[in-house]
């Protein structure tokens, strides 16, 4: 039996369930939930953080297969399949209960139960559950949690350990504000009910096309909200996606009047150095990858109606995170530059540029948008942090440092699903995203490249070194090299990054 080491144990303390997503060396994904269940000592944790410091720590492998276990604290980890066998639905927020002899956790939609020990169901279905250690690393005298690897696959790695909140998002780590999304921050107030008085979305399909033709920054942002934690808390009747009444979604998402004003072409935006001009392009992008979040779900699942539900958990996820960067980077903006609000500045819809090209295979939307534009990113990001950290804004660094790292869950999502289609077309992936790139984008796909974060999320270095755009090239000089229209607002910020002292 093979093990895969999950953290220091003391790292855990901080939430109860936290996401785990695995990836084999052949490229395979396993999505579960860690759950970690309060027990007497959990004060006794926090006030002693040295977990060695705490009595009865001999036993060095505790399992959760063996009711024996020296500490109680540690007994109480248990790992599942992140999602429902019954009909797949998201079981970060599965209520626990305990029995006589187990403890269960309980599907949000059909009150399916699953032994965490052995994953057995009173209706007969069974859930994967994997064994879980807690070991003292001699070597630094610590104890970490291990968990059994999965079968099927070989070398697994952790890709992804992210808390789930208790309530529906995300929180940001202490260091770093709270976020707002109501009035003062984005400055534009909400002028209809989150929830519609008439023709209520019932699925989520049905809330993401609202979403999507919702013009209102804070609007879209507190729907974002609410959806997400509708679907995930079981109140949907329905994905939606293979209905044949899924609604249509919007070509291009509408935007607020207040934006429209300043929509200009992205040739006409230029650079500058100024942190305010900084955020606000960084959240002019947060916001259209809100709607791009959504619209994979809207346009696709309905093509694609053999997407199974952790396509969508994956992408109501990335909805979430990105109304998160959102409204973080408009309230640091707010405190940074408060006479220029979101809305000041020029703002331009040059990624909206590749969905739209992308809008027919899903293949190519994963391609462009996740696998191009977001691991674009986070060969950014590094730099623009540091560009933050220089001008001694702590609290801009903190908030991108949030934004970064939710970024590689991204790309790991794009690259999961990605595969997962080639797999159904079969083909193979690198030679199907070097094509994908040549048709559906412009110029060199240049570094220097965050070789690190790409891997993590899957991308090696086959997939995206010497490969250049030919979207639109009657030859191939025909634009400049390094230039990439459709890339703009990254590239504004690119450009700031390297002038930047």
């Amino acid at each position: 039996m093979h093990f895969i080491q999950i953290s220091p144990f003391e790292s855990l303390l901080s939430h109860f369930r936290y996401f785990l997503t695995l990836r084999s060396r052949e490229g395979t994904y396993h999505s579960l939930i860690l759950f970690r269940l309060a027990s007497g000592l959990e004060q006794h944790a926090y006030d002693e953080p040295a977990p060695q410091s705490l009595p009865q720590l001999e036993e060095l492998s505790l399992s959760h297969r063996s009711p024996a276990s020296s500490n109680p604290l540690h007994r109480q980890l248990y790992a599942m399949e992140a999602t429902c066998p019954h009909l797949g639905a998201d079981m970060s927020h599965a209520e626990i209960e305990e029995c006589e002899t187990s403890v269960v956790a309980v599907c949000p939609w059909h009150r399916y139960d699953f032994d965490l020990r052995t994953g057995k169901s009173e209706t007969g279905l069974k859930a994967c559950t994997y064994q879980v250690e807690v070991r003292r690393d001699t070597e630094d005298d610590v104890y970490k949690v291990w968990m059994e690897a999965p079968e099927g696959g070989t070398q697994w790695r952790l890709v992804e350990l992210r808390p789930v909140s208790e309530e529906f998002a995300d929180p940001p780590p202490p260091q770093v504000a709270a976020i707002s999304t109501g009035d003062a921050a984005v400055g534009i107030p909400i002028d209809e009910p989150i929830v519609p008085t008439q023709n209520t979305p019932k699925t989520l399909i049905e809330w993401a096309v609202l979403i999507l033709n919702t013009s209102n920054p804070t609007l879209k942002v507190e729907r974002t909200r609410h959806a997400v934690h509708l679907f995930r808390t079981g109140q949907l009747s329905s994905i939606g996606h293979r209905s044949s009444n899924a609604p249509t979604p919007p070509d291009v998402p509408p935007r607020d009047a207040n934006f429209m004003k300043n929509m200009v072409d992205p040739g006409k935006v230029r650079s500058r150095k100024n942190r305010a001009v900084m955020l606000h392009a960084l959240a002019n992008i947060e916001q259209w990858a809100i709607d791009l979040a959504w619209d994979i779900m809207a346009r696709f699942g309905p093509l694609h109606k053999d997407l199974p539900p952790a396509f969508f958990s994956d992408f109501t996820k990335m909805a979430l995170d990105e109304s998160k960067h959102f409204s973080l980077l408009v309230s640091r903006l707010s405190a940074t530059s408060p006479s220029t609000p979101y809305g000041s500045f020029p703002v331009h819809a040059s990624l909206w540029e590749s969905a739209s090209t992308t809008a027919t295979s899903l293949r190519a939307r994963l391609a462009i948008i996740h696998l191009v534009h977001e691991a674009r990113g986070l060969d950014i990001n590094p730099a623009t942090i540091e560009r933050f950290r220089k001008g001694g804004d702590a609290d801009s660094v903190s908030a991108l440092e949030v934004i970064h790292a939710d970024e590689v869950t991204h790309v790991t999502s794009g690259h999961r699903w990605f595969i997962w289609v080639c797999e159904r077309e079969g083909v193979d992936p690198i030679s199907a995203f070097r094509e994908e790139v040549k048709k559906g984008w412009r110029g060199e796909l240049k570094g220097p490249f965050n070789i690190e974060d790409r891997e993590k999320a899957g991308m090696t270095r086959d997939f995206y070194e010497d490969l250049r755009g030919e979207m639109g090239l009657r030859e191939a000089d025909e634009i400049p090299r390094g230039t990439i229209p459709s890339d703009a607002a990254l590239e504004v910020v690119l450009d700031n990054t390297r002038h930047s002292a």
